[in-house]
């Protein structure tokens, strides 16, 4: 079980850490994922046509109609060396 740290020691390492950060893209994320700032970017909103994809491939998904990681895989290969 692992020891629970306050949270005044949490926010220090916290702090540390970021001050250790020079990529600004990992700083702009953790940013963005902190902040409540009403200038960040709202979340992407999907139209009725990606909603409808999307609620067709978790039907299928239901229905066992998918390719493991190995099977799709294996037809890319098969695929590409035709």
């Amino acid at each position: 079980m692992r020891n629970k740290m306050s949270a005044t020691g949490l926010k220090e390492r916290l702090i540390d850490r970021i001050k250790e950060i020079d990529d600004e893209d990992i700083l702009a994320e953790a940013y963005r994922l902190l902040g409540t700032d009403p200038d960040l970017e709202e979340p992407y909103q999907l139209n009725s046509e990606q909603k409808t994809v999307i609620d067709e491939a978790r039907t299928q998904i239901k229905n066992g109609n998918y390719l493991t990681h190995n099977q799709a895989n294996k037809e890319i290969d098969e695929w590409l060396n035709k």
